[in-house]
């Protein structure tokens, strides 16, 4: 059996080849980077997925690491005889997609899904929530220089999820046919607000840490400061408006599958000072 892993090196893409390497498949590892790729010894690593592809038995596709390739790539897996497709799609997939900031920063979810579900083959579409790494790119900068996080809405909710535990289930996509032809929407064990979301990684750093509610019109001025895309700040804002009236989604698919719990934020953060 031999995996083609795109976006190999990202935060999902490098927990999965080490599962799957770990179960002893061969692994061909798709990066941009091949300098700084720091993958395991036994790693096929290449540059192009269209390269990859030939005697591949499944592909996991990772839209804004594939960017424009994505559907040719979908198409000459097809004609390489590849047999599975396992699209990293995302839990708010089908919402609007003024409501997917992540479209604004490449992801392209929807498309990746809905290709593989077309392609002709076998297909399972992981469809997870916020990462939990995500709050290090928000909260770090902060962080390094105090005590407080300034935010928007404090008691918005959400259920992130660790990457570990995406790219678990992602490795049993890709090596059983127990998911086949599912949609499969992965969260974070527990819904947690921005507040205790701080207080939960304050316990892991052992500081008293605290989160301030700033505005949301001083927020999207900061994203737009910091290079974003004002769609991207619109949406992101919008998602966090919404989550402080409507508690987040918490599902039990990563223990259905896995046969464990998901990983707490608490955990994570616990394992990941270092990002702080």
């Amino acid at each position: 059996m031999t995996i083609v892993v795109t976006g190999a090196t990202g935060n999902v893409g490098r927990p999965l080849v080490a599962e799957l390497m770990r179960a002893g498949v061969r692994v061909r590892a798709v990066t941009r980077n091949l300098a700084a790729a720091r993958l395991p010894d036994g790693v096929d690593l290449t540059s192009s997925a269209r390269d990859a592809l030939p005697g591949a038995t499944a592909v996991f596709l990772n839209s804004r690491a594939l960017g424009a390739d994505l559907a040719a790539v979908v198409k000459e897996a097809g004609a390489q005889g590849v047999s599975k497709l396992v699209a990293l799609s995302a839990s708010n997939v089908d919402d609007d997609f003024a409501r997917q900031p992540s479209r604004f920063r490449g992801d392209r979810n929807k498309e990746a899904e809905q290709l593989a579900v077309d392609s002709g083959l076998t297909w399972v579409s992981l469809r997870p929530t916020m990462f939990d790494t995500n709050f290090a790119g928000m909260w770090s900068g902060q962080l390094r220089a105090g005590d407080v996080v300034a935010g928007p809405y404090a008691d918005a909710s959400s259920a992130p999820i660790a990457e570990a535990d995406i790219a678990a289930v992602a490795a049993r996509a890709l090596l059983t046919d127990e998911l086949d032809g599912q949609r499969i929407t992965l969260t974070g064990p527990q819904a947690l607000t921005n507040a205790e979301l701080l207080a939960a990684l304050g316990g892991a750093l052992g500081r008293r840490l605290r989160y301030v509610e700033a505005p949301a019109d001083a927020v999207r001025r900061q994203f737009l400061s910091l290079g974003f895309p004002a769609a991207f700040a619109d949406g992101y804002l919008a998602i966090m408006a919404d989550a402080v009236v409507r508690p987040a989604l918490v599902t039990g698919d990563v223990e259905k599958i896995l046969g464990r719990p998901a990983q707490s934020f608490s955990a994570w953060a616990a394992e990941h000072t270092d990002l702080f």
